[in-house]
C-alpha cells in the first residue's frame, strides 16, 4: 500500500474519539488535529497512539487545508470523530490507494440516529471524498458547512461504508442542525442570496425531497422526524441569513 495518514479533526471528542482511534490502528499514520479540546480527547488520542497537532478552529474548510499541509504521506483519508473504518472498509482503502487509475475515492455511509441504521431520507449511500492524494486536493474555502473537495484528477467509488454513529438522542440531532443553520446561512449570504419566497418554499421543497423523493417514509417514525426536522431547520437557516441581510450597515437606522 502506498503511505497513507487517517486526519482525524477534533474538538471535544472524548465520547467517540476511542472507537474511532481503535478502527485506524491498520494505517501508517494517525494525526488527529484538535480545536484546543476541553475535555480528554487529546489524553485519549496520544494513548491510541495518534500524532496529535494543536491549532485553533477557524471554519471546517480551513482546519481540514491546514491538516493536509502537516502531512507527509502520498495519501489521505479524513475520518470524523463519530465514525469508524470496519475491516472490509480497510481492507478496499488499502487496494485503492496501490491503483494508479484514480487520485481520490468517494465513499458511502452508514449513518445511524438515534441507534438506528437510516437508509433513506438522503441519508444513503451519502458519498463523502476522503481518500485522495494530498497532491491532487483541497477543500473549498468557501464551502463553510459540507466541506467539499476539489480534487485535480480521476474519482472513483468505494463499496463498503464507513460507520457513522451520529446523533445518540433528538437533542443532540437538534443542536447539530441549529449549528448547521448557522453556517449555511454565512454561506448563502457569501454568495449574495436574499431570502424572499424561501421562508416557505424552501422548507417545504424540503421535507417533500426527504420523505417522498429520497423515500424517508421507509424508515417509519425515524424517517418522519429526521424528514421534519431538516425542514424546520431550513426554515432556521433562511431566518439567520435574513438577520444577517438586516444587520448590513446600509440597512440599520442611524
Amino acid at each position: 500500500m502506498s503511505e497513507l495518514t487517517a486526519i482525524v479533526l477534533t474538538w471535544n471528542e472524548e465520547d467517540y474519539i476511542a472507537e474511532c482511534l481503535s478502527s485506524l490502528k491498520w494505517c501508517e499514520t494517525v494525526m488527529v488535529l484538535d480545536s484546543l479540546s476541553t475535555d480528554r480527547t487529546v489524553e485519549i488520542a496520544r494513548q491510541h497512539g495518534a500524532k496529535v497537532m494543536l491549532r485553533p478552529f477557524s471554519s471546517f474548510p480551513d482546519q481540514r487545508n491546514a491538516a493536509l499541509g502537516l502531512v507527509e504521506t502520498d495519501w489521505v483519508f479524513f475520518v470524523d470523530a463519530d465514525e469508524r473504518v470496519p475491516p472490509q472498509l480497510a481492507s478496499e482503502v488499502a487496494l485503492a490507494t496501490t491503483t494508479t487509475e484514480f487520485d481520490g475515492y468517494w465513499i458511502p455511509t452508514h449513518n445511524y440516529q438515534m441507534g438506528k441504521l437510516i437508509l433513506h431520507a438522503g441519508l444513503y449511500p451519502d458519498y463523502h471524498l476522503r481518500l485522495f492524494r494530498k497532491s491532487k486536493g483541497h477543500y473549498d474555502p468557501a464551502q463553510k458547512v459540507h466541506e467539499y473537495v476539489r480534487l485535480d484528477g480521476a474519482e472513483g467509488y468505494l463499496e463498503n461504508p464507513l460507520i457513522h454513529v451520529s446523533c445518540r438522542t433528538w437533542s443532540d440531532f437538534i443542536g447539530h442542525q441549529k449549528r448547521w443553520a448557522r453556517l449555511k446561512a454565512e454561506v448563502h449570504f457569501d454568495r449574495g442570496v436574499k431570502p424572499t419566497y424561501h421562508f416557505i418554499a424552501g422548507p417545504t421543497l424540503e421535507f417533500l425531497r426527504r420523505y417522498i423523493r429520497l423515500r424517508g417514509y421507509r424508515d417509519g417514525l425515524h424517517g418522519l422526524y429526521l424528514s421534519c426536522i431538516f425542514a424546520y431547520y431550513y426554515f432556521v437557516m433562511y431566518v439567520h441569513l435574513g438577520k444577517i441581510w438586516a444587520a448590513r450597515p446600509e440597512n440599520i437606522a442611524t
